[in-house]
């Protein structure tokens, strides 16, 4: 009697299902074909050549002796459950259910009530899951998938091989004693240069070593790091202050890099101005305090613009330095920086070019500006010029306006700025034509965006080390892991105050009228301070043949017959020709503040009820002129109204 569909569809479901209890109970595949290279006592590595699914779950990989255990588990667990349900609580469970035939709603209710406890805890289980895992599921999207893609084809692997069973990759492998093992395969047929070249650029490692292990079946490269940084950098750690001593007076140390390398950046050759982009925690001020004390123990003036008021305590009373807190004194700073960057470019175009290249201490002193938490500075200075701004005024803050202006200098004339930010998109900075004028920026504890964003030209991207002090120097398109100098507030302060202006040398001041200008090609006195001594002089600054020299043209040497001080932003040259005599005191016109520090103070309260005063009062007197941006105003005029102006009620004033 021939069989019938029916019956050879019997037996083939029979002979399978036969078939699935002896590979559940062998440890194989269910599914009956192999997809690693996976045996009975130990695990697989990679995806068979063959296999064509689109993907090979993870039990494929594991031991057979493996697979039995968990399958002989669940059935254990599974009859287990069983038991202690329909044996030891049989009785509640009959009694269950003829509850259930006889009235089903209130089991309906438990039931639905233990659903939804149910599918909670399953919901807030997967999103712990989600979170706790999130990092790992970056670094391996980010890291560990890409090298395995570019060395599949290379070792001879199955691309739809899981990466972890062949690249041990740590998630901390930038940092100094890490070590990364690449299982390779046995036969060894690849070329072993292209996979060191392959495993260098994918995980943008270098001064790395690569340990070969061919014999025997247990293949692999182990890739340690050959040269690091000094895993901390002090000033009494040996040669450090050595080193720091002789460093050109223009390319203050940064750090130390692999094998005790020198890293610093020379503001004259390669970029005016630094960028320093790092989180809150990671370094910026030690960075900023590091540099900016080389350059005040060399002779420069420091503007620290800093409107947290707390970040360089150090600075405070330090010579050379002027600490701009709140956002009038940050506001009124860059205004007049930049008119001092205008004045020095007027003094280079008198001056020849062989002349400015070899002395560039003519147009002036060095002045290096830090500018703190520039996210909520320039926020701050927007906001304020809000406040303040008049009729007929521009919209746009012209400490902004003198900020791009600043950075759109050439380093001729030796203004340089130290800019700090959380975040350095475009919009923060002022647009990107701003952030261009970078050409050295430093990074610390960086996202890969950040890091896209800022230096897309350097490829492929380190990994971020969480190694306190461990920044990434990016300068000329070349990123250089660093360790920076960690100088404590007193050594940054006493180094500072070791060098130039120990002597006396302090900084110009913002607060006094500007000193006429000097007639072109007259450079005698194209700078004056109060200091009584000349900076040293390194290559970049003037010879000892012509010390003289350098003293008449900054004005540092004291003579009988000096002029009065000048403003700290002071004009590019002084009058060669008689001055002439000064204005009385009512007839000087000045800015509001400096009206108020010269001879407001004492009859109104403060600088702000002054500047409130000139928008509220109606009998405020008219400005008379205009310097840049800033009104001007008679001094008997504002005399005048100090004493006149109505004092009932009147809070702001009194």
């Amino acid at each position: 009697m021939a069989q019938t569909k029916f019956d050879k569809q019997v037996e083939e479901e029979a002979e399978a299902f036969a078939l699935g209890i002896g590979r559940f109970l062998s440890g194989r595949p269910l599914r009956g074909k192999r997809t690693t290279d996976a045996t009975f006592f130990h695990a697989g590595r990679r995806v068979l050549p063959d296999v064509e699914e689109r993907r090979v779950p993870r039990s494929a990989y594991r031991a057979g002796w493996q697979r039995l255990a968990f399958r002989f588990a669940g059935l254990g667990a599974t009859g287990g459950i069983g038991y202690w349900a329909l044996w030891e609580h049989q009785e509640e469970t009959f009694a269950l259910a003829r509850d259930l035939q006889a009235d089903p709603d209130p089991a309906l209710a438990v039931l639905q009530t233990g659903g939804i406890g149910a599918g909670c805890a399953v919901t807030a289980g997967g999103i712990a899951y989600g979170l706790l895992t999130r990092r790992r599921r970056e670094f391996m999207r980010e890291w560990v998938r890409p090298l395995h893609e570019a060395l599949a084809v290379p070792l001879g692997i199955s691309e739809l091989t899981d990466p972890r069973r062949y690249l041990h990759v740590p998630r901390d492998f930038a940092d100094d004693d890490a070590e990364i093992r690449i299982d390779v395969p046995t036969h060894m047929r690849f070329n072993e240069d292209l996979v060191t070249d392959l495993i260098r650029k994918k995980l943008a490692l270098e001064n790395v070593s690569f340990t070969w292990q061919r014999a025997g079946k247990n293949t692999h490269v182990v890739v340690k790091k050959r040269k690091t940084p000094p895993k901390m950098l002090r000033l009494t750690d040996p040669g450090v202050r050595e080193a720091l001593g002789k460093m050109p007076e223009s390319a203050p140390l940064i750090g130390f890099g692999a094998g005790d390398t020198k890293v610093s950046v020379d503001l004259d050759a390669d970029s005016p101005h630094v960028l320093i982009s790092a989180g809150t925690g990671g370094g910026k001020s030690t960075i900023l305090r590091a540099i900016c004390c080389q350059f005040i123990h060399n002779g420069a003036h420091a503007y620290v613009l800093d409107f947290k008021r707390i970040s360089h305590t150090w600075a405070r009373g330090v010579p050379g330095v002027t600490y701009c807190r709140d956002i009038a004194e940050i506001h009124d700073a860059l205004i007049r920086l930049a008119q001092e960057g205008r004045d020095r470019i007027r003094l280079a175009e008198q001056l020849a070019d062989d002349v400015l290249e070899r002395e560039p201490w003519r147009v002036g002193p060095r002045l290096v500006i830090l500018l703190e938490e520039v996210n909520a500075t320039m926020a701050q200075l927007k906001r304020y010029w809000a406040k303040i701004r008049e009729t007929g005024d521009p919209k746009t803050s012209p400490a902004v306006d003198a900020l791009a202006e600043i950075l759109f200098m050439g380093r001729q004339v030796r203004l340089h700025v130290l800019l700090v930010a959380q975040s350095a998109t475009a919009r923060a900075i002022g647009g990107p034509e701003m952030r261009e004028n970078f050409s050295t920026r430093i990074l610390v504890r960086y996202t890969l965006n950040a890091w896209r964003m800022l230096v897309p030209e350097v490829s492929p991207i380190p990994m971020p080390s969480d190694h306190n002090g461990r920044v990434q120097v990016v300068t000329r398109g070349r990123a250089q892991e660093t360790q920076v100098l960690n100088l404590s507030n007193e050594e940054a302060r006493a180094w500072a105050m070791s060098g130039v202006h120990s002597k006396g040398t302090t900084g110009p001041s913002l607060h006094k009228p500007p000193a006429p200008a000097a007639p072109a090609g007259d450079f005698a006195d194209a700078w004056s301070t109060t200091a009584p001594e000349l900076p040293p002089a390194p290559a970049s600054e003037p010879p000892a043949s012509n010390r003289d020299l350098a003293a008449e043209a900054w004005g540092l040497t004291p003579s009988p017959t000096a002029a009065a001080p000048v403003d700290d932003v002071p004009d590019a040259a002084a009058a060669t020709s008689p001055a002439p005599p000064a204005p009385a005191d009512d007839d000087q016109t000045l800015g509001l503040r400096e009206a108020y520090d010269n001879h407001l103070s004492e009859t109104v309260a403060s600088l702000d009820a002054l500047r409130r005063a000139r928008h509220d009062d109606p009998e405020f007197p008219a400005p008379v002129g205009k310097r840049g941006t800033a009104f001007l105003y008679r001094v008997g005029d504002l005399k005048k109204w100090a004493r006149n102006r109505p004092r009932a009620n009147t809070t702001d004033l009194d």
